[in-house]
């Protein structure tokens, strides 16, 4: 009988046990842990997954306040690199004519390796020496003969005098080119007028309903008194807006081109600038060839390209129309044996769509799948089943201009589908943006960047292993339509996406750099440009 007492003690003692611990988890399950001493460290599973991505901080969402503040401090960085110039006359802008350019410490044979170090000093069209800096410069040194160029380093020392570097690549007769593409004064109008209105290019939108289809006006700011349908990225608060069409929901918007407008921020006088025969005027003259030799110097031998390497300027030289990156050297790569297993997602402008339609035209296993969309802007897939080989491209959100009607049924911003992606090691994202939202503001190419750099933040976060790889955007065709569409803009923004992502663990491909070098004046660079970006990208994930 006492030990049928004792076995009853313990099982209400060991019920009350089991009561008492499970209140206390349920109550604080923080305290559980110190009821028990496990032996087991949990410190060591911390350790690991950590570590598993180093690059990336474990920073908290940006509010929509912080954003505004971050696009505020890019603003003044940019305000302070281009600050306001007095125009008053023709004859007190720069003249790229009476500008002199001086090789510092010449010579007569220049060796492989060496710098070239050339003195700029800015005067009028009186030839006054310019007090102060600005001048948008552009420095090239070529081999016609042996399809060779390369760009130069420019620095502004804001007193009227630049210094510009050329690295000497290779051997032969080089050509030192300096362009002034816009005088400094040229420069500050358009800065000033890119901040005033988002109105030089205007949307046409399409709603259908049934067999009704009307048009109305559509921008990404509408001052109008009447309804308007309002394209609402929420978690981002970036907006596009159309004018309501009477009797017809806003959600039935299906198509979308645009079209310049008549609309001017600048003055006549300023405008006289921007004329063809003032655009990209060289400032070397006619002595501007030098002889280059190798001298027996020892060539360094560089490291394999690969992910996350800084560039300076230059980023490297074209060689024989072949692109030979400066800091590492590029592999030979078999694209399809690269590609294999891997999913390619390309995101962006129609400068990266030309990698689609490249990968389309040297693989010839790949089957482009029919996605029932049409236009240029169509989303596009390509697939090879057997290889297990995966590549799109996808179009950004607005701003997205085109004179040819493209439709906008699944168009959404790049953050959102970075959202959605699972990401993993064989699973790659390349995105360019840039040329379509040169005619407007540049905080909306700011904002759009840093939502981009959140989003890619968060992907990289959950899914460390995740490749990403942004192209910045190129140089385009030197024409009259400089207010829109100035290679100046193209260049601030070129600036502000290497701030924005300094930070994070992603790599880049300056195409910036390797239109000047290539010498391309096109928004779509021909097949040898962007067969050199993709070599590098290919460098990059295999």
């Amino acid at each position: 009988m006492k030990t049928m007492a004792n076995r009853k003690s313990l099982w209400v003692l060991l019920f009350l046990v089991i009561v008492s611990v499970s209140f206390t988890a349920f109550r604080n399950p923080g305290k559980l842990w110190t009821t028990f001493k496990f032996p087991v460290s949990f410190s060591r599973w911390n350790m690991v997954t950590k570590s598993s991505c180093p690059a990336v901080p474990l920073n908290p969402p940006v509010s929509p306040k912080e954003t505004e503040l971050i696009i505020r401090e890019i603003l003044e960085k940019l305000d302070r690199q281009i600050p306001p110039r007095p125009f008053t006359h023709l004859n007190t802008t720069t003249s790229a004519a009476h500008s002199t350019a001086t090789i510092l410490n010449p010579r007569d044979t220049y060796c492989v390796g060496d710098q070239l170090d050339i003195l700029v000093e800015a005067r009028d069209h009186l030839r006054n020496r310019k007090g102060y800096g600005g001048d948008f410069l552009r420095a090239r040194m070529s081999s016609p003969a042996l399809k060779a160029g390369a760009s130069g380093k420019v620095t502004d020392f804001n007193n009227g005098t630049y210094l510009v570097s050329f690295t000497l690549f290779w051997e032969g007769p080089v050509s030192l080119s300096i362009l002034l593409m816009h005088p400094s004064e040229g420069v500050s109008a358009l800065w000033r007028a890119r901040k005033q209105g988002y109105d030089r290019i205007i949307f046409s939108g399409q709603f259908v309903s049934g067999a009704s289809h009307v048009h109305t006006e559509c921008a990404l700011v509408l001052n109008s008194s009447v309804e308007l349908c309002q394209y609402l990225d929420a978690q981002d608060q970036e907006a596009f807006y159309c004018i309501k069409p009477p009797n017809v929901p806003c959600a039935a918007l299906t198509h979308m081109h645009s079209k310049n407008t008549e609309v001017s921020y600048l003055s006549q006088q300023e405008r006289s600038l921007f004329e063809r025969s003032n655009i990209g005027v060289e400032i070397m003259g006619k002595s501007n060839v030098i002889s280059v030799s190798k001298c027996n110097k020892r060539v360094p031998v560089k490291e394999k390209c690969k992910l996350g390497m800084l560039s300076e300027i230059p980023s490297g030289h074209v060689w024989k129309n072949t692109w030979t990156p400066a800091s590492c050297s590029l592999a030979p790569i078999k694209m399809k044996d690269c590609l294999r297993g891997k999913f390619i997602h390309l995101m962006g402008d129609s400068t990266i769509r030309q990698w689609m339609e490249y990968f389309k035209s040297k693989i010839n296993t790949l089957r482009s799948v029919d996605l029932h969309e049409t236009g240029k802007l169509q989303h596009q897939l390509a697939v090879d089943l057997d290889e297990k080989i995966s590549i799109q491209w996808q179009k950004h959100g607005y701003p997205l201009i085109g004179s040819l009607v493209y439709s906008v049924k699944e168009i959404e911003n790049i953050a959102r589908i970075i959202d959605r992606t699972g990401g993993e090691k064989n699973t790659v994202i390349v995105i360019s943006l840039g040329q379509h939202f040169r005619p407007f503001p540049i905080d909306v190419f700011i904002r759009r960047t840093l939502n981009v750099h959140k989003a890619l933040q968060r992907l990289l976060l959950r899914s460390p292993d995740t490749v990403v790889v942004l192209k910045t955007e190129n140089t385009r065709e030197v024409n009259s339509d400089v207010e829109r569409f100035s290679d100046f803009h193209g260049y601030t923004q070129y600036l502000a996406l290497k701030d924005i992502f300094q930070d994070l663990n992603v790599s880049v491909i300056d195409a910036w750099d390797m239109s000047i070098a290539y010498g391309i004046n096109n928004v779509h660079p021909p097949e040898d440009v962007v067969r050199s970006q993709i070599n590098i990208f290919l460098n990059y994930i295999c």
